[in-house]
C-alpha cells in the first residue's frame, strides 16, 4: 500500500491541541532494529487523527495477548516519530530503546500482532518566531521526539539539527534527518562518528553566531540541563521536551510531576512535554 507523510500543520494549529486523542488497537506492520541498540516500530492505527511536533502516545507494554496481562500492567509513553496517511487512518512510527521489561516485550511484537495505543497526547513544541534561526539538539531516545519538528520547520528558519550519542551505534535515524535536506551535525562521546565531543559542545559553537536563534532540545536530563544553561548564558530561548516516566498520559496519576523554578510542579503529560527550559528546576528533576 502506498503511503505519504502527513501534511504540514500551520502555525496556528501547532499548539498541541490539534487533535483529540483516540484509544485504538493498532496492527503491528513492522518492528525491526534501528542501529545497534534501538528499534523502529510501525503501527497501522485506524482513525488516527494526526499529531503536532513533540506529542506522544501511550503504548501497551508488548503485544495484546489472548488473555489480559497484568505484568507489566501500565502502558509506556513513546514519542511519535512520524506518521504516514493511509486510507482509514495512518501508519505511525515509534523509535525506542529496550530499557526494561515493558520495552523488551514490545520488541517481541511481530507483524500481524496488535498493540493498544492512546494518542496523540501532550502539548507540542511551539513554532519559532519569524526570522528566528532554529537549532534542534537531541540525544539518545530524545532523537525520536524531534524528527517531525525538523520536518515541519520552514527553510526560512535555517534549521540545523545537532544529534548526540555515546557511540555511533546509539544514534537513531540519521539518514531520515539527512533526507530532509537540512544541515545535520553529529557528536559522539567516543568519537566513533562525527565530532568527538558531547552534543552540547556543538550547541555552544553554533550559538557563536549573532543571528536571533531559538533552540529546541530533547534527550537525557543532564544534556537538556546543560542546553538550558548554555542558552540562558547566550540569552537565547530554549524549549525542552521532558521525558519523565508516567502511567496514564492524562494528568491523573501525577507520576510525571516536574518541579518549576517559580515553585510548585507541572505535569509533563498535561502541561508538556514541551516547556520553556528556563521555567524548569533542573536540579530537582530525577
Amino acid at each position: 500500500m502506498s503511503t505519504r507523510m502527513s501534511s504540514k500543520v500551520s502555525s496556528d494549529q501547532w499548539d498541541g491541541a490539534l487533535h483529540s486523542p483516540i484509544r485504538a488497537v493498532a496492527d503491528v506492520v513492522s518492528n525491526g532494529d534501528e542501529g545497534l541498540s534501538s528499534r523502529r516500530l510501525r503501527l497501522r492505527v485506524p482513525d488516527f487523527p494526526g499529531f503536532a511536533p513533540g506529542q506522544f502516545a501511550m503504548l501497551s507494554p508488548g503485544s495484546l495477548p489472548a488473555a489480559p496481562r497484568t505484568d507489566p500492567l501500565l502502558p509506556r509513553p513513546m514519542a511519535i516519530y512520524r506518521s504516514f496517511e493511509i486510507a482509514g487512518g495512518a501508519e505511525v512510527e515509534i523509535l525506542y530503546k529496550v530499557t526494561g521489561r515493558g520495552t523488551a516485550l514490545l520488541a517481541e511484537a511481530l507483524p500481524g500482532q496488535q498493540v493498544s495505543i492512546v494518542g496523540p497526547l501532550g502539548r507540542a513544541f511551539p513554532p519559532p518566531e519569524p526570522r528566528e534561526r532554529v537549532l534542534i539538539v537531541a540525544g539518545g531516545t530524545g532523537i525520536a521526539s524531534v524528527f517531525d519538528l525538523a520536518a515541519q520547520i520552514d527553510s526560512s528558519h535555517q534549521p540545523t539539527v545537532l544529534l548526540g550519542a555515546r557511540t555511533a551505534g546509539d544514534l537513531m535515524a540519521v539518514d531520515d534527518f539527512e533526507s530532509l535536506g537540512i544541515e545535520v551535525q553529529i557528536a559522539t562521546d567516543d568519537g566513533s562518528r562525527g565530532t568527538h565531543a558531547q552534543v552540547t559542545g556543538l550547541l555552544s559553537e553554533a550559538l557563536e553566531s549573532a543571528a536571533p536563534t531559538r533552540v529546541y532540545t530533547c534527550g537525557p536530563t543532564p544534556m537538556m540541563h546543560r542546553c538550558a544553561q548554555i542558552c540562558a548564558q547566550a540569552q537565547v530561548p530554549c524549549v525542552a521536551a521532558l521525558e519523565n516516566h508516567m502511567a496514564c498520559g492524562f494528568g491523573v496519576c501525577l507520576g510525571c510531576a516536574a518541579p518549576l523554578v517559580r515553585g510548585g510542579y507541572a505535569l509533563v503529560c498535561r502541561d508538556g512535554p514541551a516547556f520553556d527550559a528556563a521555567s524548569i528546576d533542573w536540579e530537582g528533576l530525577p
